[in-house]
């Protein structure tokens, strides 16, 4: 209590003393003239109660708002009989003695108020001293029992149960690879799938475990590793044997169960403005100025609202820095921001000339430059892309995407590349309180592929003569992903979207006719804070695109018909 008492009285003894710092504030009270002599005029009136009773003060002097706050906090402050408070005039002793004995008098009043106030809450203020002793403890057990002082751990877990069917009938899920032609060192050339499976109907139950680990050392800095292990292995819903990776789901991993570095990199600020990434295991768009969506997915193709072309990506050693100015200034405004990264995937290897190094003809790199504008309500960006021969392009059906012939009607079509230029543009709005207006993210990618020279025999027996492929295609895309937070249920999520994935546009030889559809429904249902149940379905048409009905999909024109239809239910635990 005594220590409480001293704290009222502080504001009074400052707000006596400044003035007599820098200037000395007059005061006189009643009693003053029976310890000093005083002028005529020095008679203390009784004490006001509002400042604007003192016609020589004003709301622009230096000490207005402390003079106000003794008056109308600890009524302790009275002037003279004309109505003036003559505060550039000098204060005898005397005067602050009086002022300061008025002061103490009302701190004794307040005082015996909050005994008051303690004695009735006496129960509860012993409650909450017990709960505070009680967190101090397990805060101080906290501090001795964990790893590290530096590091916070954040786990997740996904259970996956869930299938495909395949539409259409007639088509051969089994059928082996087919020769179609020879290169011009008399070396076979076969279909990709080499004789692989392309899938079957079936259920399967596969997990992904993640551990992110996020070290800091300065507080401002930031070293990323990301552990993870997972079982999804030749699966659709892992992309893998012919369906490709069109059908892969974002939560799919392929670890053998075993427990590896996924992600690696550090990243601090340089100035006020510039963010800088060194990483040696990263990926061009966690290297982003501008988010390139809001939306959550299922399936991969919709990541980043759409991922190929620009935001495909791949695992490699790279770096990159983000310019944003004003960033550390009012958060809730749009921003311009400006990034530029590179990663190479051979970027880890240590001879350039057997197809390793960073920065060299084969590095299997790719270079990305994104602008951005917009704040955390809207963001519009556009991006650009340099790729370099055997870094990956993005999904969609096989056209463009590395393999390395296929068949066509018109002459065979070469699907490996020198290099590419891929452009995108994304726009996304989300409402700043959920309503039945979904969160809107809109993805369009346009990517030109520089094609290899491939020249080829014909091949006695095969229905295919094969010819110079083409030297240049052009793929397009896009993506439409609304997601309505809250629905039906607070902290639920409701998630469509729909678009056509990477698909072959335009050659230099004969008439693509290329092209899919792509779309999910999901409703996550957030059963605690820290598990969400979604269940969801998924569609693709004609997931590979100018090679159904012809090809290793062999049946007739009944296989044109050929669709995946997937269903699951993710489960996902965090802690």
């Amino acid at each position: 209590m005594k220590l409480f008492k001293q704290l009222l009285v502080a504001p009074a003894a400052l707000g006596l003393l400044a003035p007599m710092a820098a200037g000395a504030t007059e005061v006189n009270v009643a009693g003053v003239s029976d310890y000093a002599p005083v002028s005529a005029d020095a008679v203390a009136v009784d004490q006001v109660t509002s400042i604007t009773q003192f016609s020589d003060v004003y709301p622009t002097d230096w000490a207005y708002q402390a003079l106000s706050n003794l008056i109308e906090r600890y009524g302790c402050v009275a002037g003279y009989p004309n109505g003036t408070y003559r505060g550039n005039r000098a204060m005898t002793r005397f005067e602050a003695a009086a002022l300061l004995n008025a002061c103490l008098d009302r701190v004794t009043e307040v005082t015996d108020e909050l005994k008051r106030l303690m004695k009735e809450f006496e129960k509860e203020l012993a409650i909450v001293k017990g709960r505070v002793d009680g967190l101090e403890a397990r805060v101080g057990e906290l501090e001795a029992t964990q790893f590290s002082t530096t590091t916070k751990l954040k786990g997740k877990v996904d259970f996956v149960m869930g299938g495909v069917s395949y539409g259409g009938t007639d088509y051969d899920l089994t059928v082996p690879s087919r020769q179609i032609g020879v290169d011009k060192k008399g070396k076979a050339v076969y279909y990709k799938n080499k004789g692989k499976y392309l899938g079957q109907d079936a259920f399967t139950f596969n997990y992904r475990a993640t551990l992110n680990l996020n070290t800091s050392f300065t507080g401002k800095d930031l070293l990323y590793t990301r552990l993870r292990s997972g079982n999804f292995n030749t699966n659709a819903f892992s992309g893998k044997g012919y369906t490709r990776n069109i059908t892969q789901l974002s939560a799919a991993k392929s670890t053998g169960d075993a427990l590896k570095v996924d992600k690696l990199w550090y990243q601090f600020p340089l100035g006020a403005d510039f963010q800088v990434y060194l990483g040696a295991k990263i990926e061009n768009y966690y290297m982003l100025g501008a988010p390139a969506t809001v939306y959550r997915e299922i399936l991969k193709d919709f990541k980043l609202g759409g991922y190929y072309g620009v935001y495909g990506a791949s695992t490699s050693p790279g770096a990159g820095i983000v310019w944003k100015p004003g960033s550390q200034e009012n958060p809730g405004d749009p921003k311009f921001s400006v990034a530029l990264n590179y990663t190479a995937k051979n970027g880890a290897k240590g001879n350039p000339q057997s197809g390793g190094g960073i920065g060299a003809d084969n590095s299997k790199g790719k270079f990305v430059a994104q602008v951005g504008y917009g704040g955390p309500q809207w963001n519009i960006n556009a991006g650009y892309a340099y790729i370099q021969d055997g870094m990956t392009v993005g999904y969609g059906t096989p056209l463009g995407s590395g393999t390395k012939v296929i068949g066509g009607d018109d002459e065979s079509v070469s699907r490996g590349f020198d290099d590419a230029n891929a452009f995108a543009l994304r726009a996304w709005w989300q409402p700043s309180e959920a309503s039945w207006v979904p969160s809107i993210t809109l993805g369009y990618d346009i990517t030109s592929f520089n094609g290899k020279k491939y020249k080829f025999k014909s091949v006695s027996g095969t229905t295919f003569t094969a010819t110079k492929p083409m030297q240049k295609q052009t793929s397009q895309a896009w993506t439409v992903g609304l997601n309505w937070k809250d629905a039906f249920m607070k902290g639920n999520l409701l998630g469509f979207a729909i678009g056509q994935p990477q698909f072959e546009t335009e050659r230099e030889n004969g008439t693509p006719d290329d092209g899919n559809y792509a779309m999910e429904l999901y409703y996550q249902f957030q059963v605690t804070d820290n598990i969400a149940v979604t269940p969801a379905i998924f569609y693709v048409s004609r997931p590979f695109g100018e090679l159904t009905g012809s090809g290793p999909l062999t049946g007739g024109e009944n296989a044109e018909s050929f669709n995946t239809f997937g269903y699951l239910v993710k489960t996902t635990f965090r802690f």
